[in-house]
């Protein structure tokens, strides 16, 4: 995949385009429902795939206090968009200048100058331009004017609540802690990733050695808990381009009963692994499901008891069950 961070780094022999636009934040089913009529689309058309998105929430810039956590960093966000099998993404730096664009002026730069778009598709709820007031409606009667047609795709619904997939819904699936139900919106185990530093050793004196991630700096941390997933060394992928992925029981808060961890962090405890050595990695820590939530024990004995059973069921539900579905990646380096 092609990744883009202005228009004016499109070169000009790049379209003709069948262009999507959007937050996409998680690259959620809702999201991949859009990109997959893309890409039919542009196959049939015989033109490119691009996905036109941001680099942040545009509330971010616009009204901060409002602003929802990201579920994917731009990173993180490139690589999903990367594993659909798209053509390129525009990623563009959402500022001041940006926000200020007219809608027409928008689509005059980026779709028509830059893309050569011949179809757009959207959402139902997608707003562009300044103040947002530009939709799917103003859309349709600019590409009469361009000479490109415009889809909008319907939402993407549970088939048990018939709530519409969102970014919000998976945010508040996360605040409670349901990592399995997010997987199911997300297509894809919910993830954060972040370097792995030194922490107290206490995992270690107990027979559990951890992965610290201190600072998180990609993907939404779930509600404090134990959870049975899984972690993949983002150092030895890049290094032999395979991706290993070592399941793990993994707690999430400030180890109350110590009382001596300042802030939340997230520890992978990778089963039966007690001298794997992750310093200084970048590390992805996937979650499958929730064991339980945090609590105090009384004394270390009482915690250790616990921490067996914690990983005895993680064992359960990660090796005896199935395994998670590969992403493309997965698969075509498996190929190799």
């Amino acid at each position: 995949m092609m990744l883009f961070r202005t228009s004016e780094e499109v070169p000009d022999d790049f379209g003709p385009s069948v262009v999507t636009i959007g937050k996409f934040d998680g690259v959620h089913e809702g999201h991949r429902a859009i990109i997959q009529k893309m890409l039919a689309d542009s196959a049939s058309r015989g033109a490119r795939s691009v996905v036109v998105t941001f680099d942040r929430h545009p509330l971010a810039l616009l009204d901060p206090a409002r602003c929802p956590p990201s579920l994917a960093e731009p990173r993180q966000k490139a690589a999903l968009l990367a594993e659909t099998g798209i053509d390129a993404t525009l990623m563009l730096t959402f500022d001041e200048q940006l926000a200020a664009e007219e809608a027409a002026d928008f689509v005059r730069r980026v779709l028509v100058d830059a893309l050569q778009a011949r179809e757009v598709l959207v959402g139902q709820d997608f707003r562009f331009g300044r103040g947002g007031a530009g939709d799917a409606a103003l859309l349709r009667t600019l590409g009469e004017r361009y000479g490109f047609t415009v889809g909008e795709i319907p939402d993407v619904r549970d088939g048990e609540s018939g709530r519409r997939v969102s970014s919000t819904w998976i945010r508040e699936l996360l605040v409670d802690g349901d990592v399995a139900a997010a997987s199911k919106l997300l297509g894809r185990p919910p993830s954060v990733r972040g370097e792995v530093v030194h922490g107290a050793q206490r995992g270690r004196e107990l027979g559990y050695p951890t992965a610290n991630l201190e600072d998180v700096t990609d993907g939404l941390v779930p509600a404090d808990g134990v959870y049975a997933g899984w972690l993949i060394d983002g150092l030895a992928e890049s290094q032999t381009g395979i991706r290993v992925r070592r399941p793990a029981a993994i707690s999430v808060g400030d180890n109350p009963t110590f009382d001596d961890v300042p802030r939340r962090q997230v520890e992978a405890y990778v089963l039966d692994e007690t001298d794997l050595d992750l310093y200084g990695h970048i590390v992805e820590v996937q979650f499958v499901a929730r064991l339980r939530g945090i609590s105090a024990f009384d004394g270390i004995e009482a915690l250790t008891v616990q921490m067996a059973r914690d990983v005895e069921r993680a064992r359960e539900i990660l090796v005896a069950g199935p395994m998670p579905p590969l992403r493309p990646t997965d698969a075509a380096r498996r190929d190799q």
